[in-house]
């Protein structure tokens, strides 16, 4: 009991140093939540380093039983300061260095309402106008998409603030409700949709709960934590730079990023028109491909049933090697073939991409952001400072360098499909430096934004055991046919054949 007090006092004083020598060392160790389970003394302890402390709490009771000499489970129930209460399991072992927690179990008082997930929610928010194919499911929508009667939050409190009611649903929303899904709620976004990370200063990181404290992807976190949490079925997104396909890709999701065009933006906040697509996301690619069926019109472009596949050597090598072995496999079973030069000038695309979006969000919202500079994140802040000194000519140079790759992608693709790492990484730890990340990421997700063309997102688990994604492109128009063979492959993945 000495060594519980020690623990308890270290907890509510964020002794980091202290918790780590209670917790016993190796890569056995146990610490679990409602968040999910951490496994190895290095991941609890990277996981304290960035926590900030624990809620403050007290012990109302504990309850020990003694296994033997050695070893005691000691049961303790909490009462966070905010309110209700909570339970903490820990099995401590006596050793060399005295007694130490071997493994932990955490829960606290259950929230009404997960505001790192949700703005607002109902049962339901808005139900179903008619019945159809999506009878009974719950949809999660971005606060950037209009849903009649309640303002448009944008991942910000001063542009929530400013923000009156919407008149009407976007057509996008319309079309769900008119096929039977109910709108479970209005979910979080980063601020005004620049990110990639999911990290909202204000309202803080949706869960990702196959990836325990990491981040959720951004900037579609909230419909895509909500999916995967449970709480909905279909996360409906937005996909400007890749914010459909990291959230997907960080945690286990199917995902669709629509040909340019082919999905109403109507009613839903830009960030740079030439980019934003309308798009969703599911625990499932034959849901997918349902709310396509719903969602999108007739396809322009034929893909045979059994198109030609092929991968970029020097994309995939932009993948982390854990992330491009799972990717690598995945693409050897299915008998995706190499292409026979390089795909283009990937990382000029890059930087054009980033210097147009970085324009037309000044464009959009650049006197809003300036006049409220301090009530926006440092992050987002800072893109729209830096894209504030881009010049017209600066613009004008990366305008013809999408225009010119645009041309190029879709001829040398043709009507094959592009098989690439959804993201390079699996989702980073809450905390880490993000920088590296979102240049390695944009250079893959741009590739079907400078192109315009469509983008299914499909599951995959690294050697590690954390999800990654596969983005299947394909050519433009061809979105309903690409979703059916995503469909079959991801089916082919499950039975093994």
């Amino acid at each position: 009991m000495e060594a519980f007090w020690a623990y308890e006092r270290a907890l509510m004083t964020d002794d980091v140093a202290e918790l780590d020598r209670l917790f016993a060392p190796g890569p056995a160790t146990l610490r679990g939540d409602a968040e999910g389970l951490l496994v190895g003394h290095d991941a609890i302890a990277a996981f304290r380093a960035v926590r900030g402390g624990a809620p403050a709490r007290r012990i109302v009771a504990t309850h020990v039983r003694t296994i033997d000499d050695d070893h005691a489970l000691v049961v303790a129930v909490t009462e966070p300061e905010r309110g209700g209460r909570g339970q903490q399991t820990q099995l401590w072992v006596r050793g060399a260095a005295g007694w130490q927690v071997v493994a932990a179990h955490v829960s606290g008082p259950t929230p009404a309402l997960d505001r790192r997930v949700w703005r607002v929610v109902g049962d339901p928010l808005v139900p179903a106008t008619a019945s159809g194919p999506l009878d009974g499911l719950r949809v999660a929508v971005k606060d950037l998409v209009a849903v009649a009667g309640h303002r448009i939050g944008a991942g910000n409190p001063a542009w929530l603030a400013g923000a009156g009611p919407e008149a009407a649903h976007a057509p996008v929303v319309a079309a769900l409700l008119a096929a039977g899904a109910d709108v479970a709620g209005i979910a979080r976004t980063d601020e005004l949709a620049w990110s990639l990370a999911g990290t909202n200063v204000h309202t803080g990181t949706p869960p990702n709960p196959r990836a325990p404290h990491r981040i959720s992807g951004g900037s579609s976190s909230g419909p895509a934590s909500a999916v995967s949490l449970g709480h909905a079925d279909i996360g409906l997104a937005t996909d400007t730079g890749g914010s459909i396909r990291v959230p997907a890709a960080y945690q286990g999701l199917a995902g669709h990023r629509p040909t340019h065009g082919a999905v109403s933006a109507q009613g839903v906040l830009p960030l740079a028109p030439s980019f934003d697509t309308v798009g969703w996301l599911t625990r499932d690619p034959g849901l997918l491909a349902a709310v396509g069926d719903v969602l999108l019109p007739a396809d322009t472009a034929d893909l045979a049933p059994e198109p030609d596949l092929v991968h970029d050597a020097g994309l995939t090598a932009l993948a982390a090697p854990e992330v491009a072995q799972a990717v690598g496999s995945w693409a050897a079973a299915r008998g995706v073939r190499r292409l026979d030069g390089p795909l283009g000038p990937v990382e000029e695309w890059r930087a054009a991409f980033s210097t147009l979006q970085g324009w037309e969000a000044v464009r959009e919202h650049g006197e809003w952001a300036a006049a409220h500079a301090a009530d926006l994140g440092p992050d987002v802040r800072a893109r729209f400072e830096r894209a504030a000194r881009t010049t017209s000519a600066e613009a004008d140079r990366a305008r013809a360098v999408v225009a010119s790759a645009r041309a190029l992608l879709r001829e040398v693709l043709g009507d094959r499909v592009l098989v690439l790492p959804a993201a390079p990484t699996t989702a980073p730890r809450l905390g880490a430096d993000l920088a590296p990340v979102r240049e390695a990421t944009l250079a893959l997700t741009c590739v079907a934004g400078v192109a315009g063309l469509p983008a299914v997102t499909l599951p995959l688990t690294a050697a590690d055991g954390l999800p990654c994604g596969v983005s299947l492109v394909g050519p433009a128009g061809s979105d309903r046919a690409l979703l059916a063979l995503a469909t079959r492959l991801a089916a082919t993945a499950r039975t093994g054949t």
